[in-house]
C-alpha cells in the first residue's frame, strides 16, 4: 500500500480502538509507520482522514452485511424479513470485533455542535447513506427510484441511528432485531389503517417521475 492507504488503515483501526476525538494525528502515525507531515499533504488534516476513515469503514460495513445477506438467501426476502435479518447482525456486531466503530457514531454527534468540518462533512454524505440504506434494507434502484430511495432511505437513516445511540445508551433494555421488525410491522398496519386528518385514505408515495 502507498502512504495514503497505509494512513486510511490505520485511521480506522485507531477509529475502533480508540475512538474518533480520542485519536491524534501521532497515534496515526505510529500506528501506520508514516509520517505526521504526510497526513497533511494527502488529507489535509487529522480531521478529514478520520472522517474519511468512518465514510470508509461504514460502507465497508455495509458490503460484509450484503454479502451475509446474499449468502443467507435473505436478498430475496420481504422487506420485514430483511430488515429483521440486517438488525440481527448489526445488534450483533455492537458487542463484537467492530463495537468500537458504533460508539464512534454516538461519539460523533457529541461532537457536530462544535465542529463545523464534522458536520459539512457529515451533511455531506447524507444523500448517499441514505440512499444507500433504502437499496439495502428495501432493494430500491436510487437511480431508477430517486425520490423514493431518498424518502424511504432517510426514514430509515433516522431509525437506524436512533437505534444506535438506544442501545449504547441502555444495551440491557435494547430491542432484539425480532421486537424491531414487529415494532416496525405495527407501526406500519396503524399508519395504512388510519384515515389522515382530512378525511382523505393515505396517500402513495410521490412519483419519482415528478
Amino acid at each position: 500500500m502507498g502512504n495514503r492507504e497505509d494512513l486510511l488503515a490505520a485511521a480506522k483501526r485507531c477509529l475502533i480502538e480508540k475512538g474518533y476525538a480520542r485519536t491524534t494525528a501521532r497515534d496515526i502515525a505510529a500506528a501506520s509507520g508514516v509520517s505526521l507531515a504526510a497526513i497533511g499533504y494527502h488529507f489535509g488534516s487529522k480531521d478529514a482522514l478520520m472522517n474519511q476513515a468512518v465514510y470508509e469503514s461504514i460502507g465497508e460495513w455495509g458490503e460484509e452485511i450484503e454479502r451475509a445477506l446474499s449468502a443467507a438467501g435473505d436478498l430475496d426476502a420481504g422487506p420485514l424479513r430483511r430488515f429483521e435479518s440486517i438488525m440481527e447482525r448489526t445488534i450483533a456486531s455492537f458487542s463484537g470485533p467492530n463495537s468500537g466503530l458504533w460508539s464512534a457514531q454516538v461519539e460523533l454527534m457529541s461532537l457536530l455542535g462544535h465542529n463545523d468540518e464534522l458536520r459539512a462533512f457529515l451533511a455531506g454524505v447524507q444523500s448517499e447513506a441514505a440512499t444507500g440504506l433504502a437499496e439495502m434494507f428495501l432493494g430500491v434502484d436510487p437511480e431508477a427510484e430517486p425520490e423514493t430511495a431518498r424518502l424511504a432511505g432517510s426514514v430509515y437513516h433516522a431509525l437506524f441511528i436512533g437505534i444506535i445511540v438506544k442501545w449504547f445508551m441502555d444495551p440491557e433494555q435494547g430491542l432484539t432485531a425480532h421486537e424491531l421488525a414487529q415494532g416496525l410491522r405495527i407501526i406500519a398496519d396503524r399508519v395504512c389503517a388510519s384515515p389522515e386528518e382530512d378525511g382523505a385514505g393515505v396517500g402513495a408515495a410521490p412519483s419519482d417521475t415528478e
